[in-house]
C-alpha cells in the first residue's frame, strides 16, 4: 500500500471537485446537488458569482453542525477555509470550462468526467486525514452524528439540495434552472458511488498528514 501526504491529496481533491461542478454544470444535464443551492442563488442574486454564493452556502453548513453538536468544533472552522478556496478554485475553472467546444458527444463526455471526478474526490478527501469541504463533510459528520450509514445521509441531502434549488428558481425566475436529468442521476447515486470508490483507494493508498500525527500524539 502506497502512503500519500494528505495535505497534497486534499489540495488535488479541492481541484477536482470545483472542476467536477463546472463540467455537469457546463455539460447541460445540470449541476451538482450540493452546488444547486448556491448556483440558484447566483441565478437570483448574480452580483456575488457562483463561488462566493458556494463558500456562504457552506458557512451555512457548518453553524448547522454547530447546532448538531451543540458547541463549537475547530476543526469545522478550518474546513470552511478549505471551502473557501473550492469557491476560488470554481470561479477559475468556469473562465476556462467555458471555452470548452460544445456538441451532443462532448456534453455526454463532460457529465461522465465531471460525475467521475467528484465521486472519486469525495471519497479521497474523507480519506486523507485533512478537513473536508463543508459540503463533503456536512454528510459524513451527519451519519456520525445520527449513527445511520454515509449513503443513507448523503443521498438526503442532495435530494433536499434539488428542492431548495427547483423552489428557489421556480419562485424567483419563473421556471426550473440549473437542473437536468443528470443531476437526478448525481443526487440519487453518487453516497454509492463515493463508498465504492472509498472501498477502491483505502485499498490502495494510506494517507498521513499533520492532523494524523496529531491524532496519533
Amino acid at each position: 500500500m502506497r502512503v500519500i501526504r494528505g495535505e497534497l491529496m486534499l489540495f488535488l481533491a479541492v481541484v477536482m471537485n470545483s472542476l467536477g461542478v463546472v463540467l455537469l454544470l457546463y455539460s447541460g444535464a445540470g449541476i451538482s446537488a450540493i452546488s444547486s443551492v448556491p448556483f440558484s442563488l447566483n441565478l437570483i442574486m448574480p452580483a456575488l458569482s457562483l463561488g462566493t454564493w458556494t463558500y456562504i452556502f457552506q458557512a451555512f453548513l457548518i453553524l448547522v453542525l454547530f447546532a448538531c453538536r451543540r458547541k463549537i468544533v475547530p476543526s469545522y472552522l478550518l474546513s470552511f477555509v478549505v471551502g473557501f478556496f473550492f469557491g476560488i478554485f470554481t470561479d477559475m475553472h468556469t473562465l476556462w470550462v467555458y471555452e470548452l467546444p460544445l456538441s451532443l458527444p462532448l456534453r455526454f463526455l463532460y457529465f461522465i468526467i465531471g460525475y467521475v471526478i467528484i465521486a472519486v474526490g469525495i471519497a479521497a478527501s474523507n480519506s486523507c486525514q485533512m478537513p473536508l469541504i463543508p459540503t463533503d463533510l456536512f454528510p459524513r459528520e451527519l451519519s456520525e452524528i445520527t449513527g445511520l450509514p454515509y449513503s443513507k445521509v448523503k443521498i438526503p441531502f442532495d435530494v433536499l439540495c434539488l428542492a431548495i434549488t427547483v423552489t428557489l428558481t421556480l419562485c424567483f425566475t419563473g421556471k426550473v434552472q440549473g437542473l437536468g436529468i443528470g443531476t437526478v442521476i448525481a443526487a440519487l447515486t453518487t453516497g454509492w458511488a463515493v463508498e465504492k470508490a472509498g472501498i477502491w483507494i483505502d485499498r490502495h493508498w494510506a494517507f498521513v498528514s499533520v492532523f494524523s500525527r496529531k491524532k496519533a500524539a
